[in-house]
């Protein structure tokens, strides 16, 4: 069985000092308390940890092996909480969080860079994974915080949400693309619902089910049946498969930006309102974001406000 770990804390500082009334001093507490602990925790381990000779301790073998398992557990945890206090009027320590694949490595450690720049003891550890994954994990306390994208031509089984404080952030445009060659060659003039079904696509799902949520969005009604020439479960690879004329995919605007705005890429019913997927803040309920957390978050939000490149997004947090 393990000692009494406040009797340990008397054993460490009793042994440190070699005086009990010095030991008293440093824990506030009388010398006879100090006796009276030590005494206790001999009786618990049942072996002398000191030898007691006029006005002076000698250790014993068993007190000096205690003393050598105590003191980096005692001077660690004093350490630590020290930090922690720190923390609690200066940012820094680690700041775990999740986000989606393609968001979380194109804007993200652009983002943590500028961070740094004045919060350099802040560290941070991302999880890129589909929404379920990350959603647990901050359920379960590995993740303080995620980024959570909920289109809905995503098949997300997320559960219930009722746990969580959910914050929208920003909304990114989901669209419908091909290739200016494709356009021209397959496409010409017609975008109507009967001009599209004989063409070909790409999908980031096995199935149509992105597909047939952009057609219900524009026509109120789901194709029948299309012709996926490509399933590939990367945003990148269906930019890129769209860009050597392979077919129509489903892709969010601000990363093809370049392409879209050259006219490589060409965005299908541009003139009419594009599906939209929003990226929450999600947290678990209860949980009390620490300094860093409100400073990443607050630094954030002033950055797509800012950032050209996340201005791309519609942001939520200027219309609340």
């Amino acid at each position: 069985m393990l000692p009494d770990l406040n009797r340990l804390k008397v054993f460490y500082h009793v042994f440190l000092q070699q005086s009990i009334t010095a030991a008293a001093q440093t824990l506030c507490i009388t010398p006879s308390a100090v006796s009276q602990q030590l005494k206790r925790l001999e009786q618990e381990l049942r072996l002398p940890v000191f030898v007691r000779q006029h006005k002076r301790l000698v250790p014993t073998p068993a007190g000096r092996r205690l003393f050598t398992l105590a003191q980096p557990l005692i001077e660690e945890l004093q350490a630590g909480i020290e930090l922690m206090q720190e923390e609690r009027t200066e940012p820094a320590g680690l700041i775990r969080f999740g986000a989606p694949v393609e968001f979380g490595s194109t804007y993200l450690p652009h983002v943590i860079a500028a961070f740094r720049t004045t919060h350099d003891k802040v560290v941070f550890n991302i999880e890129l994974q589909p929404p379920a994954s990350l959603i647990a994990m901050v359920d379960s306390g590995d993740l303080d915080f995620a980024f959570v994208d909920t289109f809905p031509t995503k098949e997300q089984a997320v559960g219930n949400l009722s746990a969580f404080n959910i914050r929208p952030i920003i909304e990114e445009e989901v669209v419908l693309a091909c290739s200016r060659q494709y356009q021209q060659k397959q496409l010409v003039d017609d975008q109507s619902f009967s001009g599209l079904l004989g063409l070909h696509f790409i999908s980031q799902q096995r199935d149509a089910h992105a597909l047939n949520n952009w057609f219900l969005h524009h026509f109120k009604k789901i194709a029948p049946s299309l012709e996926i020439v490509l399933s590939v479960s990367s945003h990148q690879a269906v930019v890129n498969a769209i860009k050597h004329h392979l077919g129509l995919g489903i892709i969010v605007s601000h990363l093809a930006w370049n392409d879209i705005r050259s006219g490589q890429v060409v965005v299908l019913r541009r003139n009419s309102s594009q599906a939209k997927n929003r990226i929450s803040v999600i947290q678990l309920q209860g949980k009390i974001p620490t300094l860093r957390e409100r400073l990443f978050l607050k630094h954030f939000e002033q950055m797509a406000r800012s950032s050209k490149t996340l201005q791309r997004f519609n942001l939520i947090i200027d219309s609340r």
